[in-house]
């Protein structure tokens, strides 16, 4: 059996909240083990700049939680933009939760999408009806700036709740700041906090990152795997691939003093085929398609709306690219379903769409059959080192 060793940077999701929070309170928190990725670089050198033009690319995240960071930047004016995808994502939502509480934010090019042009002031309004059907992360940038409001802030959410673990890991993470939070019923109530004590934040590493390596051990034969710093009590959504890939792709998971070890459980029975609803984890949705994918078995999969939104539609490119290696994909709005595959059609050119997980999501099949993936480089907005931590399995270099 082949051991693995891998050591993955920090949670993309806990490092950008904490970059945010840390701007907020005049850098009071020492943080350790923060994400490499190409969006929370982005997020670090938007923060410590001081021009008036911020460009984030790709990332979505920056654009969400720097939209509500600058609206508060007293007598600052930033004009927020992104790439040509990023200018397509829509954040209407956002800015008007945020013009509701009194922000100066407008937009440049079209209504409803960035560029924005933002005029910092205080806001003074404290309470805010939001839906939460669309992005988690409208909420979360809500909530991080809504410790700076002199008046506290009241979220009133409308709607079923996208990504709940994503919210209550931001809530998590401004209690264990100190920052008074309470959650009942649809309302979210964050208390103003004029300072926090200097403090030191671990950043547990990435479980998105973490599922590639999950689903190359539930594709392969003979692989031991440890990755590092990862924990049983995650707050991360993510999490969940360890109970997936263990009940239906048989992955056991051992947590062994701050690492897990990946293996394949002896004699596993694979279901018939597997019915998922992925609201809470949408980012690992991929992941998992495209192991059943490789594997087979027939899966379904729901709660995908926040898909169509994200680097791609997310949704049109897993059809279109598994098709093109021999599957049968059917998607909806907010759903996918792959019958399972009698042959696998070798050689193909996948596609990545300038998508990340795209990428990452379908190298796994290598192990199966031939492919090439195109623009490799794209990894580099969550995982920079991803291809580096490929050479360790040696099954294509």
């Amino acid at each position: 059996m082949k051991e693995i060793h891998i050591q993955l940077s920090g949670s993309k999701s806990i490092t950008n909240r904490l970059l945010i929070l840390n701007a907020l309170y005049s850098n009071t928190i020492r943080l350790i083990n923060t994400s490499k990725s190409q969006d929370s670089q982005l997020m670090q050198d938007a923060l410590s700049s001081n021009n008036e033009l911020i460009d984030i690319h790709h990332a979505g995240t920056a654009m969400r939680f720097l939209s509500a960071y600058y609206s508060i930047q007293n007598k600052r004016k930033t004009i927020l933009t992104g790439s040509h995808r990023m200018k397509e994502r829509p954040i209407e939502i956002l800015v008007t939760a945020l013009q509701k509480l009194g922000a100066n934010i407008s937009y440049l090019e079209n209504n409803g999408y960035p560029p924005l042009e933002i005029n910092g002031k205080e806001l003074h309004e404290n309470k805010i009806k939001i839906s939460s059907q669309v992005s988690s992360q409208y909420i979360t940038a809500l909530c991080l700036i809504g410790t700076q409001l002199k008046n506290g802030l009241n979220i009133e959410l409308e709607g079923k709740v996208t990504s709940f673990p994503y919210i209550n890991m931001t809530l998590n993470i401004l209690t264990q700041l100190g920052i008074k939070v309470d959650f009942y019923k649809n309302i979210i109530s964050i208390a103003y906090t004029n300072k926090l004590k200097k403090t030191e934040f671990v950043i547990e590493s990435d479980w998105s990152s973490a599922s590639y390596h999950y689903s190359l051990c539930a594709l392969g034969n003979d692989f031991k795997i440890r990755l590092k710093y990862l924990f049983k009590n995650s707050l991360q959504a993510d999490r969940k691939v360890e109970i997936i890939y263990k009940d239906y792709f048989g992955v056991s998971t051992e947590f062994i003093n701050g690492e897990i070890i990946l293996s394949k459980i002896k004699e596993f029975c694979y279901p018939k085929s597997i019915q998922l609803d992925m609201n809470d984890c949408p980012d690992i949705a991929q992941t998992v398609a495209v192991t059943a994918f490789g594997l087979r078995i027939p899966i379904h999969i729901t709660g995908l709306e926040t898909l169509k939104i994200k680097e791609t539609d997310r949704l049109h490119a897993l059809k279109t690219e598994i098709e093109k290696c021999g599957g049968e994909v059917f998607i909806t709005d907010n759903s996918l379903k792959i019958n399972s595959c009698n042959n696998f059609i070798d050689n193909i050119n996948i596609q990545t769409y300038n998508d990340h997980r795209m990428a990452m999501s379908f190298v796994p099949l290598k192990l199966l059959f031939p492919l090439q993936i195109e623009n490799p480089e794209v990894v580099k907005k969550s995982y920079p080192e991803f291809w580096e931590d490929i050479k360790k399995y040696n099954f294509f270099y």
